[in-house]
């Protein structure tokens, strides 16, 4: 028996205008992030008894920028969530139709995130919220919410155009 995965199982990532290695690499960075910040907390905690406070805080922030980049990446390949019983019974026409539709809902759904979330972040910084934990300005953690939902939405409308197009499904 192979160790080898089965090449036929793998799925390539669609061409498209904007590589997709820029959200892998900053997923990557993030997470090495939060890795180290988080490693660092353990051990300051160990050696010394005294925990860094920071971490908590930025490691919540690092994990948003996460979700968002991961389900731009996500949305762009066709790997988001559906509901497999409905669609796979579907002649490819019908199934590129759905598709269609999910996309023209996903970008609805972060539209209003990115509205919503631009709000916030500005009422966050016209009021000058800081954080609970370190006091820093609020609205530096709220801004990646409505700009990774762009993100999000320009992944959607091109895997769209891409479905509209015959190209994928």
């Amino acid at each position: 028996m192979s160790a080898e995965p089965d090449p036929t199982l793998e799925r390539t990532n669609p061409r498209t205008l904007v590589p997709l290695r820029i959200e892998e690499v900053l997923i990557a960075a993030a997470m090495a992030a939060m890795a180290l910040i988080t490693a660092a907390n353990v051990v300051t905690r160990y050696l010394s008894n005294v925990s860094l406070a920071f971490t908590e805080e930025y490691s919540v922030a690092l994990m948003v920028v996460v979700a968002l980049l991961g389900t731009a990446l996500a949305t762009a390949t066709g790997r988001h969530i559906r509901i497999g019983v409905l669609v796979d019974g579907l002649s490819p026409a019908h199934r590129r139709m759905a598709e269609a539709a999910a996309m023209v809902l996903t970008i609805l759904c972060f539209g209003l995130l990115a509205w919503y979330g631009a709000r916030l972040t500005w009422d966050e910084y016209r009021f000058e919220v800081l954080s609970n934990g370190l006091g820093h300005p609020n609205w530096i953690y709220t801004g990646w919410l409505p700009l990774l939902s762009l993100v999000v939405i320009a992944r959607a409308a091109g895997r769209l155009a891409r479905v509209l197009r015959g190209g994928e499904w």
